[in-house]
């Protein structure tokens, strides 16, 4: 298939992985940021082709993980009350609250729902007047622009039924978040494409220079990936710290500014909770008070929530980079994609499914 085969070509991959070791003379450590990256790296197992110095730390780059216990347990109790149609993409149905998942609910009587588009949510709210309609609005920059495009549709159609329960995850201050740790070990970052086609990267040349990391816009095929990693390595053996683009089919050092436009009208920077990592200022979008009324957590207060993570489930560990999967003693046993204890091992872009699935074993 045209411009997928093409970056999945075994030869390149080859010449790709030869220039890494050839590359390659002292120990380094790389973090990938997206989820998305690290299944097409557990999967294809380029972390185990790389030269034994130069090693693959999995990132937070999951927005259905990093989205706190209390805001899952706050959709829970919105979705459970009987005037509501709860909706979401279908990531997050299965992703564990303190007590029970959405799909648990929906499967007691719940009117839960999977969309495909926040805009499909308005129409919903169009469509029943006397329901509240409730959009999950769960991601980082990639989605921001579609669940703004949502909420301006739904004021110009003078929707009071539809609102947005928000928990918008930013990159860069996660970033910054790894970095500022004490046990921080990552020396370079390969940045998600899809980010930063909307966002542009420069957003992290101050980050680049200020830590002295390297940082490479990054695809999601192989071919993307193993470019991306010699590339961070070239620039760790020359002793540079610089932003390059390595998705320039994609990606343009500005951005899509119609997309950020739309985000800045409608969101405003928050100090957000990050799982497994905790509060980081500036770590989040929430709805500007302009449109506070579409504010799902402001329409349904809800109190007495008492939020407490799997004692077994080592996901914040896992998240920021510090543990594998496999140091889980519940991994592949008591937490697997049919029985999940964390986020990790539900979401398409978990550390823990991509190990699972890859067949990876403690």
């Amino acid at each position: 298939m045209r411009y997928l085969d093409e970056y999945r070509d075994p030869v390149l991959a080859r010449r790709l992985l030869a220039d890494v070791h050839a590359t390659a003379t002292r120990p380094w450590t790389i973090m990938e940021v997206c989820g998305g990256q690290t299944h097409t790296i557990v999967r294809q197992g380029i972390d185990e082709l790389l030269p034994a110095d130069v090693r693959m730390i999995h990132g937070p780059g999951c927005p259905v993980c990093v989205t706190p216990l209390e805001t899952l347990d706050h959709a829970l109790a919105i979705a459970a009350r009987p005037e509501v149609v709860f909706t979401s993409f279908g990531d997050m149905l299965r992703v564990p609250g303190t007590r029970g998942d959405l799909l648990g609910l929906r499967a007691r009587g719940a009117d839960v729902r999977v969309v495909y588009s926040p805009l499909d949510a308005v129409g919903l709210a169009a469509a029943n007047p006397d329901r509240q309609v409730v959009f999950f609005a769960v991601g980082f920059e990639t989605t921001a622009p579609a669940n703004a495009m949502a909420v301006l549709r739904a004021r110009d159609l003078g929707l009071d039924n539809f609102s947005m329960l928000v928990s918008h995850v930013l990159v860069p201050p996660a970033i910054t978040a790894v970095l500022d740790a004490p046990d921080n070990q990552v020396r370079a970052f390969l940045a998600a494409g899809h980010v930063c086609a909307v966002m542009g990267w420069t957003e992290y040349e101050p980050i680049a220079a200020r830590y002295q990391v390297p940082i490479v816009v990054t695809g999601f095929e192989p071919l993307d990936l193993l470019e991306g990693i010699l590339m961070a390595v070239r620039q760790l053996e020359d002793g540079r710290h610089e932003v390059e683009n390595q998705y320039a089919r994609a990606v343009r050092r500005s951005g899509n500014t119609a997309a950020q436009d739309a985000v800045r009208r409608v969101f405003q920077v928050t100090t957000r909770t990050w799982r497994g990592i905790g509060p980081i200022t500036a770590g989040g979008l929430a709805l500007a008070p302009e449109f506070a009324d579409f504010d799902a957590e402001r329409r349904f207060a809800v109190d007495g929530l008492d939020s407490a993570e799997n004692a077994d489930c080592i996901a914040g560990a896992i998240l920021r980079g510090t543990s594998l999967p496999t140091d889980c003693a519940a991994y592949g046993t008591r937490c697997t994609p049919r029985h999940p204890l964390g986020a990790p091992m539900v979401s398409s872009e978990g550390t823990c499914a991509a190990f699972h699935n890859a067949g990876r074993t403690r």
